[in-house]
């Protein structure tokens, strides 16, 4: 099979990279315009951190990161809610469909560099608006077999309900995701992703793993989540130590918030507060805290080991938070990865 080269855009702490490493993909170089990234990023990868801005890199900067022979494949997740620092870039500039400009920006590099590949992740609302469409109108102009689909996490092992849109595009023939590798029967689960990590308390930190660190709850919340129960809801708790709003009919309809999760099903989806008690079903499934970071890592299914602290630079748990919960799951980007190879190898003969 002849070698097969990625570039990764928007590529944050390397979670798409890290899965087309493993399904054995050479990525060459990541790019991000997040300095912060890089550690984790290059710590955990053999690919380069471009500390770069997307929207302001020329398409022939990004083609001069692919070696001159060799299959050349374009991946990433163009941030829908991007950093602040772009929203307030961006936002006066009038562009028709702001939330998704990035895409644009992704888009405009394929058109002109016309790698052999193209391998986009997102989430499933960008279906509906106008810039797929013409992301999509502007490949098929360009002569990509493109296929997409809105996939369903757990299908591919990763543990946790997550919903994402993904799009390959191929100039060599029809492309498709590999079928399902798991079932309702055999998903993985928070039990099997986290269970063996050693115990702790609210607040406190795993003394051989500085990421197994979790917030600490007042007083009035270590009440409320003794009361929760696994996959139960805030409706469980004794009235005295209910919110006001949760009192309230507009209150009522969000009974996952300040929720336990169960251990032998996958977990919610990984936000970017994940490891907030009261930002959704990030509690603890038995003991009386909220999620750690290295748990929301690894329901992200990056491997135990991935380093994401700088020792050199203080820890900043609500960065770190958005980092891991806008990853692309480890997993996924595996799956991705064997796809495309897969598909190189059934075109070798013809095609390629």
């Amino acid at each position: 099979m002849k070698n097969c080269y990625a570039v990764d855009l928007f590529c944050g702490i390397g979670g798409l990279t890290k899965g087309l490493e493993q399904s054995g993909i050479n990525v060459v170089a990541g790019v991000d315009f997040e300095a912060s990234c890089k550690y984790a990023y290059e710590s955990n990868n053999k690919a380069k951190f471009i500390n770069a801005d997307v929207t302001k890199t020329k398409p022939e900067e990004i083609q001069k990161l692919f070696p001159n022979e060799g299959i050349k494949v374009l991946a990433g997740c163009a941030p829908c809610q991007p950093f602040s620092r772009y929203t307030q870039r961006y936002r006066k500039d009038g562009y028709k469909d702001d939330k998704w400009r990035l895409l644009y920006y992704f888009g405009k590099i394929a058109k002109e560099i016309e790698p052999d590949i193209i391998a986009m992740e997102n989430v499933p609302e960008l279906r509906n608006a106008e810039i797929y469409k013409e992301f999509i109108k502007n490949l098929k102009e360009s002569n990509y077999y493109i296929q997409y689909q809105v996939v369903y996490c757990p299908d591919y092992g990763v543990p946790q309900n997550r919903k994402r849109l993904v799009l390959l595009a191929s100039k060599f023939s029809p492309i498709s995701l590999l079928i399902p590798t798991h079932s309702k029967d055999n998903y993985k689960t928070v039990r099997q992703a986290i269970g063996s990590l050693p115990k702790i308390a609210s607040g406190e930190t795993d003394a051989t793993d500085s990421m197994h660190t979790c917030t600490k709850l007042s007083p009035l919340n270590l009440k409320r989540i003794k009361a929760s129960k696994p996959g139960g809801t805030w409706r469980d708790w004794p009235k005295d130590i209910q919110l006001k709003c949760h009192k309230k009919n507009s209150g009522k309809s969000y009974p996952s918030v300040y929720g336990r999760m169960n251990w032998d099903e996958p977990s919610p989806t990984i936000t970017t507060q994940f490891y907030g008690y009261g930002n959704g079903r990030f509690g603890h499934p038995e003991q009386d805290r909220a999620l750690s970071l290295r748990e929301g890592a690894l329901l992200q299914s990056f491997p135990p080991n991935y380093q994401f602290i700088d020792p050199d630079s203080p820890m900043n748990t609500r960065k770190l938070g958005v980092q891991i919960g806008n990853a692309v799951p480890v997993e996924l980007g595996r799956i991705i990865g064997l796809s495309i190879l897969q598909h190189i190898e059934e075109n070798e003969n013809e095609k390629i």
